[in-house]
This record gives structure tokens, C-alpha cells and sequence, in this order.
């Protein structure tokens, strides 16, 4: 019997999102995952997991740095810089083994406190391409994530016209998103849940209907416009939460079904299970191209610096996830330095 995961799988490309190996070799043999993603939490989760294959790949990364700057086992001069380079080794190293598993892309993140940085976001974009390059990978099968900041989409398009394909993260409003597209960028990802979670925060609503669920009317938005003006860039929600709310039986997957048809998405394991547990009558298309091109009422008005820092300052949901996410994936961030400096000493 055909399960609700395989009826999706025919309207939306699917990435898995997920650190852990043998999940994702499970689900990609079911035939339904083409991408996966990776941010900072599930690269320092991999690190601290103590399975051989993610201890491989930590002793590596260290080794690797220590040849590069420091020569073999001597004394490292500049801890930052080696604590960088190892970060960025070890997200490339299991950014690897989930290519081996899957047959499509995989998004690597720049270090998220370069934000703000377009010159160092772009730097280092460059330094992950290349350790994946010197692997035997093209740089075809990996999108660079960068942050949704106005540095970070502007790190995009000069990545995107070297040829480097870039994933806009952290999108939680249809400014980001419209700054984006007009960048150049392959793909954004923007989270309806937590669009969802200001909004109830605000309101104090317990739940929405799947289709009146905030999250899912902006990343609808964000489609149609691209559609309609015709930007080639992928929308990818990501980041899911329940619309009707937690206690209600099988809401956990609302905002996945209320998108269905949207460019792509990306689950975690547990989501792609509860899915795949559900009949394929659950599933229907809900975005479509032509349909939602013909729905948008949104001007195509050109954004400069100025203008997205204007309108950005009145759009209270989007500063707040943004600076939320960014500050939490600071401190994970942190977190692997500590499990990097442990490994090196």
C-alpha cells in the first residue's frame, strides 16, 4: 500500500534532515529522499555520539587542521583559526558520508557568526567548497547555507556567480525571501513553525487550521512569487511544528500536508516516519506552479540595502526568529568548539 511519504515524494522533492547515518540510509533506500541538510546542532550531535564512523570523522577533521597549520603535532600558534578549520573539516566530512548515501545534494553551513560578514562568509564558503573538491566531490552537489541576513544573501550572489550554489537559511519573512531571488540564490528554507510559534506567542492561540496556519501562508507566498516572476530559486521550507497543536492526532505533519507540492522539503527522521505510517490518501497537491504564479498579488519591486533594511525593521516576527536562531545556533557553535578543543588537547 502506497504511504503518504511516497504520495509527497511525487509533488515535492524531499531532503532528510539529519546528521545520523544510518537513518538516513534507511529512508534513502526507500527511494523517496533525494537531498539532505546539516547545520551546526546536528554537526556538534554527530561529534558527540561516540559511534566509530562520527569519531573517524572528528580525528580527521583534527588531523587535518594540525597538518595544515600547525605541522603534524606541534603546538598550534592561533587556536580561532584552527578551531575554524576543524569546524569546517568535520561538517565537510559528514557532509561526504551523506552524499554517499543519497543521490542528490547536500547543504553545508557557513559559520553562523559570520552573519553580518559578507566577506568572511564568502571566504569560508570558498574554503568548504575546496576540502569538498579535494575529496572527489563536485561542487555541484553541495549548497552553501548562509544565513538570511542582508551579508548573508549578498554572500549568495557573489557565491552564486562563481558557480558555488547557495542555500538561504534562517527565512522567516517574505522580505528575506523576495532579497533572495533576486540575489540569484538556488534555495531558500524558510520555517513555517516557527513562524507559527510567534504568531500563537502573540495571539495566544493553541493552534490554527493547517491552511490558515501563518508559517504556511507565507511560505505559499514566497512560492507564488517566484513562480510568477519567474526566479529560478527553490523554496524549501524546513523547521515544522504542529498547526492545530500538539494534542491533536496526527498534527505533527499538518504544515507538511498544507504544503504539499512546494519545491521541496526538508524532514527530520521522525516526521518522514510519521508520514510514511500514513495512508497516501492523506496527500494531495497543495502548491502548485502555474496556480500559484496566478495567485500572487505581490509587486516585483527591486530591494537594494536600504530599502531591505527599511522594510526589515518593520517586520517584528522576522527580526525576532532571525536573531533567535542566529544566537541559538551561536551557541551550538560553542558547544562544538568545546567537543574540537577537547579532541585537540
Amino acid at each position: 500500500m502506497a504511504s503518504a511519504l511516497d504520495e509527497l515524494a511525487k509533488f515535492t522533492t524531499l531532503s532528510i534532515d539529519s546528521s545520523d547515518l544510518d537513518e538516513v540510509a534507511k529512508f534513502s533506500e526507500l527511494g523517496c529522499i533525494t537531498d539532505a541538510t546539516t547545520n551546526p546542532l546536528l554537526v556538534t550531535q554527530a561529534a558527540s555520539k561516540g559511534d566509530k564512523r562520527y569519531s573517524q570523522m572528528l580525528k580527521d577533521a583534527i588531523t587535518y587542521t594540525k597538518e595544515a597549520l600547525g605541522g603534524g603535532d606541534s603546538s598550534l600558534p592561533d587556536p580561532e583559526a584552527e578551531l575554524n578549520l576543524a569546524m569546517d573539516k568535520l561538517a565537510v566530512n559528514l557532509g561526504a558520508q551523506l552524499l554517499g548515501l543519497i543521490p542528490g545534494k547536500v547543504s553545508t553551513e557557513v559559520d553562523i557568526r559570520l552573519s553580518y560578514d559578507t566577506e568572511t562568509s564568502v571566504d569560508r564558503a570558498r574554503r568548504i567548497i575546496s576540502m569538498y573538491e579535494e575529496m572527489g566531490i563536485d561542487k555541484d552537489r553541495v549548497l552553501i547555507k548562509l544565513a538570511g541576513t542582508w551579508e548573508g544573501i549578498q554572500a549568495a550572489k557573489i557565491l552564486e556567480e562563481e558557480g558555488v550554489h547557495c542555500n538561504i537559511t534562517l527565512v522567516f519573512s517574505f522580505l528575506q525571501a523576495a532579497a533572495a531571488a533576486q540575489a540569484g540564490a538556488y534555495l531558500i528554507s524558510p520555517f513555517p513553525g516557527r513562524i507559527l510559534d510567534w504568531f500563537k506567542s502573540q495571539n495566544g492561540k493553541e493552534g490554527y487550521p493547517p491552511e490558515a496556519d501563518p508559517g504556511v501562508l507565507d511560505v505559499q507566498r514566497m512560492y507564488s512569487y517566484f513562480r510568477k516572476y519567474g526566479y529560478k530559486t527553490i523554496c524549501m521550507p524546513a523547521s515544522w511544528r504542529p498547526s492545530r497543536g500538539a494534542a491533536v492526532e496526527g498534527s505533527a505533519v499538518d504544515e507538511i500536508l498544507a504544503l504539499a507540492g512546494v519545491d521541496e522539503m526538508t524532514i527530520p527522521p521522525p516526521l518522514l516516519q510519521a508520514l510514511s505510517d500514513m495512508d497516501a490518501s492523506a496527500v494531495s497537491e497543495q502548491c502548485n506552479a502555474e496556480t500559484s504564479a496566478a495567485m500572487c498579488r505581490e509587486p516585483d519591486f527591486v530591494l537594494d540595502e536600504q530599502t531591505f533594511k527599511l522594510y526589515w525593521e518593520t517586520d517584528p516576527c522576522g527580526i525576532e526568529k532571525l536573531n533567535q536562531g542566529i544566537d541559538a545556533f551561536k551557541q551550538t557553535t560553542e558547544d562544538l568548539k568545546q567537543v574540537l578543543i577537547q579532541e585537540f588537547n
